[in-house]
């Protein structure tokens, strides 16, 4: 039996922290919540920082999770400007950053993760910046402008949004990836190839293939990138977005096990039945493709929030949900459903040139993963697909005069 009374604790108040609160609360859940995190605002949504926040058409309030006044009036005791800094499990507390200890019956931890920073010289000069926070937006933004240059340091789909931002600021955008293409680690060839024309056709310029050396500055903010190369770029501001480290620290020295992350169970749970994690922390269960893996993305923390809350509840537990990420740039919307672990061929359907297609990656003739730029059915229907294991006519996938649904038939 559930027990409606315990008292959970909440370590993280991103996404997935902030949501596990609100639905512990929507599912029943009448006990202490106390919910904890580092920055100075309540739970908000991250992916608008790299767009709509740059680019002054949101704020914390407009991003904010819940209304202000939603914690006090649903018990939840928020305790902002403050981490977590140990964790002992035989006493079920944890030791805040302002020395307060904090009891638990039930601990979820919603780290997230963090920016990986980039170990060159010059990488503590003023301007270079990262983004994975409001006031890393700030920073950003307030960087950007008419005739600012911004090198943007990773060919990821955050530096990707940020340089869209930046030319719609009428800023110019230089992009530096040491790989051969941009979403090397993440997208396939034929994605990298057309976002790096779009992207070149709106004026942002390209360095692929080379490492940053080193950031060199002038009376301690950033001037210059050089190059593994020895050539210089010249710039007013640096954004690295290079990946993204898990805060499984307090977890690990808890002796929770940890691989890249927090170890899971499908119900979020640690080896210590009191202990569970979720969103960007967690290295968790895949079952649709029989492996472990850590996700970074808003839908996870959303359905690991629903699955925790409804295992604290003892509600049952929510239907898995197929992998997706979206990112927008400019005018386009890429949805991505599914991850192409084990893929042994893709489908293009579509026409790139017209900027509205979809990638299918199959193995066999099964879909593991869809990546779809201004395609809505095909990223629904591809989604389907995934989850259900159907098998797919290869032909007719390809074939964009025959509609999804009659592939799907």
């Amino acid at each position: 039996m559930a027990d409606l009374s315990a008292k959970v604790l909440i370590l993280g108040a991103g996404h997935a922290g902030g949501s596990a609160a609100a639905f512990l609360r929507q599912y029943g859940h009448e006990g202490p919540i106390v919910l904890v995190g580092d920055e100075p605002i309540p739970p908000y949504q991250r992916p608008p920082l790299s767009k709509a926040w740059l680019k002054g058409e949101a704020d914390a309030d407009s991003l904010a999770l819940k209304d202000a006044d939603w914690y006090a009036e649903n018990g939840c005791d928020l305790k902002l400007g403050v981490r977590a800094v140990s964790l002992n499990r035989g006493t079920k507390t944890v030791v805040l950053s302002n020395s307060e200890t904090v009891s638990y019956d039930v601990l979820i931890i919603a780290t997230g993760a963090r920016a990986r920073k980039l170990p060159i010289p010059g990488a503590d000069l003023a301007g270079v910046l990262e983004l994975r926070t409001a006031a890393d937006a700030e920073a950003l933004k307030a960087a950007l402008g008419e005739g600012k240059r911004l090198a943007v340091i990773g060919g990821g789909y955050v530096g990707l949004e940020a340089a869209a931002s930046a030319r719609a600021l009428g800023a110019h955008a230089l992009v530096v990836e040491r790989e051969a293409r941009i979403l090397a680690r993440v997208a396939c060839n034929v994605l990298s190839d057309f976002f790096t024309g779009y992207h070149e056709q709106r004026g942002v310029a390209f360095e692929l293939g080379v490492e940053v050396k080193a950031f060199e500055g002038e009376n301690g903010q950033i001037r210059r990138v050089r190059l593994s190369d020895d050539r210089v770029i010249d710039c007013d501001a640096a954004l690295v977005g290079v990946g993204a480290i898990p805060n499984d620290e307090i977890a690990r020295e808890a002796g929770l096990e940890c691989v890249n992350g927090v170890v899971v169970d499908l119900e979020a749970r640690t080896a210590d039945p009191a202990v569970y994690a979720i969103g960007d922390v967690t290295h968790r269960p895949l079952p649709l493709y029989d492996r472990q893996f850590r996700l970074e993305s808003v839908p996870n923390a959303l359905e690991q929030a629903k699955v925790v809350a409804s295992a604290i509840a003892g509600r049952a537990a929510p239907t898995p949900e197929v992998p997706w990420f979206w990112s927008d740039q400019y005018d386009l919307k890429l949805q991505i459903a599914g991850l192409p672990f084990d893929a042994d061929r893709i489908i293009v359907r579509g026409d790139p040139a017209a900027a509205k297609f979809a990638v299918f990656h199959l193995k066999g003739d099964q879909v593991q993963a869809v990546e779809a730029v201004n395609a809505p059915p095909e990223f629904m229907v591809g989604k389907q697909l995934i989850g259900s294991r159907k098998l797919v006519a290869a032909d007719r996938l390809a074939d964009s005069s025959v509609s999804m649904k009659e592939v799907v038939a």
